[in-house]
């Protein structure tokens, strides 16, 4: 068994990019970032995965697509009724929601494959300040590694490995 990796670390590939560099512990893979690069000062909608030290909660799955993920993550099958609202105007702003739902959100039962394994991180949570980013998600990458609206995304063998190898409290560190 391989040690437990204790931190995840992102580097872009350069500057600007919207693809980067996952390391955790010996395993080094490709990954997506956000469609306009990365930043300090994350904004609701500027398309930017946000800089800093988040920690990985927990993990979704959909059970329809893939077996539970293992880890030693919290795991929950997700259901066609989750969602995560994107409303800044909303209490329950950059929290999971049940759908229906009549302010703005997220849909986490999607039809394409990003989130058949989602991990959530703590970033603008607690507490969720209006504005400052939600739905920043670990999720699966689109063929090709092309950008997503801010979250980090992997291929989905290579999600299943990291999953595998981190220890309880694991941050991810977006440089």
């Amino acid at each position: 068994m391989n040690k437990l990796a204790g931190e995840l670390s992102v580097h872009a590939i350069t500057p600007k990019s919207t693809r980067g560099i996952l390391t955790c512990g010996a395993l080094t893979v490709p990954c997506a970032l956000g469609r306009t690069g990365r930043t300090a000062r994350k904004s609701e909608g500027d398309g930017a995965t946000p800089l800093g030290r988040f920690e990985l909660m927990s993990v979704l799955y959909r059970p329809d697509r893939g077996l539970r993920p293992k880890t030693v993550l919290p795991v929950t099958p997700l259901t066609a009724t989750d969602g995560w609202c994107d409303d800044p105007a909303h209490p329950h702003y950059n929290q999971p929601v049940d759908l229906p739902f009549a302010a703005g959100h997220e849909v986490l039962w999607r039809e394409d494959r990003l989130y058949d394994i989602v991990v959530l991180l703590n970033q603008n949570m607690f507490p969720a300040v209006p504005g400052r980013g939600s739905a920043i998600f670990f999720h699966i990458a689109r063929e090709g590694y092309s950008p997503t609206e801010g979250c980090v995304a992997v291929a989905p063998s290579h999600m299943r490995a990291i999953l595998e190898r981190v220890q309880p409290g694991v941050h991810i560190n977006i440089r």
